[in-house]
């Protein structure tokens, strides 16, 4: 199945879990695929899965919070493959703490990277989409956006932030064809969430409908369609894929 047959998607957040599954998957569906991460040996492992899967690998290297970085990779893609279609804006980190020890630099680092680094991506794919009056773009949010967690109100904070985000781009650029989304994960067993106490993973778990946390692969899916054909007339939404967590 080819649905998006030659498809130029960048990818940040590629070298692992979420978007290194992304990454294949879309190649798998025909796509171009270019793979950021902050180091381009970290890419390594994707780009053989890209190509494995039938599809052409762009690997490109930054910092995403430097708005130099989005300006770059798509100067890159153009030059490789002559414009860009889609840009899926997965990369995040995680400070950790509470609000009453939460210092400086830990609000700082993952509203710089989370949301600014989304909004620089966004800003760097939208001239070239609006000349060619088409483009899909899926920002990477999170459940916790609207529902809270302790200890991460940087996390929630920046989230909560692509949803603005996403609707006004969305308002701004729907006539020139280009839509704007946000899936909104919630618990994936990754090598971030990995790192939790067992007895807060436990806990998380406990909260989910379907008994069991996301694996990278189920966010394929949606991704997928908000980039592919069928997803051609939805935008400016937020598309939550829980589980159930949300549901209380």
């Amino acid at each position: 199945m080819s649905d998006l047959n030659d498809f130029r998607v960048l990818v940040t957040g590629a070298s692992r879990g979420i978007g290194a599954a992304i990454a294949r998957d879309l190649a798998a569906h025909g796509a171009r695929v270019a793979g950021m991460a902050t180091r381009i040996e970290n890419l390594e492992a994707t780009g053989r899965a890209v190509e494995e899967a039938g599809g052409d690998f762009l690997p490109l290297a930054g910092d995403v919070a430097d708005p130099a970085t989005a300006t770059a990779a798509v100067a890159a893609m153009q030059e490789a493959w002559g414009g860009v279609d889609g840009l899926v804006a997965n990369a995040g980190v995680t400070r950790d703490g509470l609000l009453l020890r939460m210092g400086e630099d830990d609000w700082e680092t993952v509203v710089r990277t989370n949301l600014g680094g989304a909004f620089h991506l966004l800003k760097a794919v939208t001239r070239p989409m609006m000349k060619q009056r088409a483009g899909r773009v899926v920002l990477m949010g999170s459940v916790v956006a609207l529902i809270g967690n302790p200890g991460q109100a940087n996390y929630c904070a920046a989230k909560a932030g692509l949803h603005g985000l996403a609707r006004s781009a969305a308002l701004e650029l729907g006539g020139r064809g280009i839509t704007v989304n946000v899936v909104a994960p919630g618990f994936v067993e990754t090598d971030m969430t990995s790192e939790l106490p067992e007895e807060a993973r436990q806990a998380m778990l406990a909260k989910i409908a379907l008994g069991r946390g996301a694996r990278p692969e189920d966010l394929c899916g949606p991704v997928r369609f908000l980039l592919g054909p069928d997803g051609g007339y939805v935008t400016g939404q937020v598309l939550v894929v829980d589980g159930g967590l949300s549901l209380g």
